[in-house]
């Protein structure tokens, strides 16, 4: 197990210490010790986590608060959001079972990983989940789909747990590992911002939605650095282009006059 990093968890906008100190509880269970919280509610650090923590205290000793999932997640290559409602996104819909071999593989394979779980009245936004590779459900009752964050956050954490103790030797990964979440918002950015150039946002009101789409197509390809690179310059190469013929256009124009 000291060779497999485990998963790191994301809690964006816990609202409750308790729930915070009872996450951190059962991933100490389970052998998971990297909490990362966006903008929680009532701010970090906050005393009542440390009680609820029943002495899982490195976990909480260990938190890193951040403004944003983009931020939170930006320096890892997979991350699975974890949701009990179907959402707008055409993602691989997955078990925590399934969910955790994939971990593992790319763990193994010297990946960082991670699960996203949302906050406990409004769960995860559909554009941070779009920021994801997958999603994982748990296989609950539909009469009942209310789960507690530190449920979900101990569902998951027993089925990464379970793959680890099992040492399946891990899937081979064909071709270069997928780049980072950081490397490819940039990539995503410098799209949007060209696209917006060019007049593709029409209408205006539907950029939300149609970058949303954008970001999960080109997300269920895990493009790799090198692939990010090479894409940055494809949106590069067109940019200029279209600087190019608008030169032309520019002087053409000033010798017909």
């Amino acid at each position: 197990m000291a060779e497999i990093t485990p998963p790191v968890v994301i809690l964006d906008k816990p609202q409750l210490a308790d729930n915070i100190g009872a996450a951190a509880r059962v991933m100490a269970n389970f052998g998971l010790d990297r909490l990362r919280l966006v903008s929680p509610r009532d701010g970090w650090p906050q005393d009542r986590a440390w009680a609820a923590a029943s002495g899982a205290d490195w976990v909480l000793d260990g938190i890193a608060v951040f403004d944003s999932v983009a931020e939170a997640i930006a320096d890892l290559n997979t991350v699975f959001a974890t949701t009990a409602r179907p959402r707008e996104t055409r993602q691989p819909v997955r078990t925590p079972r399934e969910s955790a071999r994939l971990l593992y593989d790319d763990t193994a394979s010297g990946l960082s990983t991670g699960l996203l779980f949302g906050g406990e009245r409004a769960g995860l936004e559909t554009t941070d989940i779009a920021l994801c590779q997958g999603i994982t459900t748990i296989p609950i009752d539909p009469r009942h789909h209310s789960l507690n964050l530190a449920q979900a956050v101990a569902i998951n954490a027993y089925e990464w747990r379970t793959m680890v103790l099992d040492a399946p030797p891990p899937n081979f990964r064909e071709g270069d590992p997928p780049a980072e979440a950081r490397l490819v918002e940039g990539m995503m950015a410098h799209l949007e911002t060209e696209l917006e150039e060019g007049g593709f946002f029409y209408p205006p009101e539907k950029k939300p939605s149609m970058m949303q789409n954008l970001r999960v197509m080109l997300g269920r390809a895990a493009f790799s650095e090198q692939e990010v690179a090479t894409f940055r310059g494809v949106i590069h190469a067109l940019s200029k282009g279209r600087g190019r013929r608008l030169e032309k256009l520019a002087a053409q124009k000033r010798g017909e006059g």
